[in-house]
C-alpha cells in the first residue's frame, strides 16, 4: 500500500513538472516578431490604461458627455483587451501581467483634479492618447508580419478613430460651453 502511494505521489510530481515545463516553454516561444510582440504588449497596456482612466472619469467627471465617453472607453477597451488577450495567448505571448500606463505623470495629475479642470484634462489626455493609438494601429494594420495581429489592428482601428472623433467633438462642445 505504501509503495503504491509513493509511486502515485512520484507520478503526480512528475506530471506537474512536465505540465509546468510545457507551459513555460510555450510562453517563452512566442510566434510573433519582435515588432508585432511589442505592438501587442503596448496595446494591452493601453487598453488597461483606458479602462482605469475610464473608471476614474466616471467617478470624477462633471460633464455628462465626458462621463458617457468614459463609460464607452471602459466597454470598448474591455472588449478589445479580451480579444487581444486571446490572440496573444494563441501566439504564446502572456499579456495578462501587463501593467497599466495609468501611473504616468499625466495620469497622476489627472487623479488630483476635480470638476471642470478634471474634465478638461481628461479630454486632452484622451485626444493625445487616441492620436497615438490611431497612428500605432494604422501602422500595424499595414505592416504587421502576423496575419492575426494585422486583422486585429485593422478591426480595432475604426473603433479608435471613432473614439478620437467623439472626444474631439466633446472638446468642441466643452469649449463652447455646451
Amino acid at each position: 500500500m505504501r509503495t503504491t502511494i509513493k509511486l502515485a505521489a512520484r507520478y503526480c510530481i512528475l506530471m506537474t513538472a512536465c505540465i509546468l515545463t510545457v507551459s513555460a516553454a510555450r510562453l517563452a516561444d512566442s510566434t510573433l516578431s519582435s515588432d508585432d510582440s511589442d505592438f501587442v504588449k503596448n496595446a494591452a497596456k493601453g487598453n488597461i490604461t483606458e479602462i482605469d482612466l475610464g473608471h476614474l472619469a466616471v467617478q470624477k467627471a462633471t460633464n455628462p458627455e465626458v462621463k458617457a465617453f468614459a463609460n464607452r472607453m471602459i466597454r470598448d477597451h474591455s472588449k478589445a483587451n479580451e480579444e487581444l488577450t486571446t490572440l496573444a495567448t494563441s501566439k504564446g505571448l502572456d499579456v495578462s501581467k501587463s501593467a497599466p500606463l495609468s501611473e504616468d505623470i499625466s495620469s497622476m495629475r489627472l487623479k488630483m483634479l476635480s470638476g471642470k479642470s478634471f474634465d478638461e484634462a481628461y479630454i486632452k489626455l484622451m485626444i493625445d492618447d487616441h492620436k497615438e493609438d490611431v497612428a500605432a494601429f494604422q501602422k500595424e494594420s499595414e505592416s504587421a508580419q502576423d496575419i492575426d495581429v494585422k486583422r486585429f489592428a485593422s478591426k480595432i482601428l475604426p473603433i479608435l478613430q471613432g473614439h478620437l472623433a467623439k472626444i474631439v467633438q466633446i472638446q468642441t462642445d466643452f469649449n463652447a460651453g455646451k
